[in-house]
């Protein structure tokens, strides 16, 4: 994690963790991240969003879940992944 993203409650995302964007209200999977911002790409794929770190928390049991589904269902009917 660079410098200036550290969080008080001490998460850190790792890159390809599922996480929850409280702004964004969706499940993204960590791609990456520059300064404060995280880019996330969804279980469908396609562009990616960047959200502060702020605003996010680690995916629960059911959130992950439901990302595999979708991504399961995009990859079987040749969805963007």
């Amino acid at each position: 994690m660079q410098q200036g993203t550290a969080r008080t409650d001490g998460y850190e995302p790792a890159i390809d963790d599922l996480v929850w964007d409280t702004v964004a209200r969706r499940v993204g999977q960590v791609m990456g991240h520059v300064g404060v911002h995280w880019q996330l790409r969804s279980a469908e794929g396609g562009r990616e969003w960047e959200a502060g770190a702020e605003g996010l928390r680690p995916a629960t049991p059911s959130e992950r879940l439901t990302f595999g589904v979708t991504q399961a269902n995009a990859r079987s009917t040749g969805g963007l992944l």
